[in-house]
């Protein structure tokens, strides 16, 4: 293999590891609703892809840089998700299900989380369902300080997608009736 082989086998590779890397980034973004931001990655990973495979299909004589496309693509997407999930964009909404809510409730307050309180009752005796809203990233430090006050805690996370509603000034002229209602006029 000679030094332009080998350079071009590392140039595809680092290219593919960029392209996929925000492809992955730009997913997430997308499932966010994060639509400028996933443009302007989409745009970045369009225009080196296009560059890679160009260099792959037009240099076909070297099957080596077939292997590189490869190697980039896996790298890329293991690169991309580890940084995805540092940058845990977004919020969370970590549901808690106790039977030790008035103390778990205490001691998260006690820590500055945002929370909302349910009071249940089961055939197993009283529980308390509690909503945690949380920055995406600070939600597995919750999980850990929730297992500290209550191992038998059953935890949901979700991802929150907020909603936009428009204010009364920019609502259609005629409200939305609910079907069965005869129009007051």
């Amino acid at each position: 293999m000679n030094i332009t082989v080998f350079v071009t086998f590392w140039l595809i590779v680092l290219a593919r590891i960029t392209d996929v890397t925000l492809d992955t980034i730009r997913t997430a973004a997308i499932v966010q609703g994060r639509r400028m931001f996933a443009a302007i990655l989409g745009f970045f990973e369009a225009a080196v892809y296009i560059c890679v495979v160009a260099k792959v299909l037009l240099n076909m004589d070297h099957p080596v840089y077939a292997v590189a496309y490869g190697l980039g693509f896996a790298t890329g997407t293991y690169l991309g998700i580890a940084i995805e999930q540092r940058l845990a964009f977004g919020q969370q909404l970590v549901t808690l299900v106790t039977h030790k809510g008035v103390e778990l409730a205490k001691t998260l307050r006690a820590a500055d989380y945002r929370l909302a309180e349910v009071r249940g009752h089961t055939q197993d005796g009283d529980l308390t369902i509690l909503y945690v809203d949380v920055p995406r990233r600070l939600a597995r430090k919750l999980i850990h300080d929730v297992g500290a006050v209550d191992p038998a805690c059953f935890c949901i996370v979700n991802d929150v997608r907020l909603a936009r509603f428009a204010s009364r000034r920019h609502a259609s002229a005629s409200p939305i009736r609910p079907s069965g209602h005869a129009n007051s006029k």
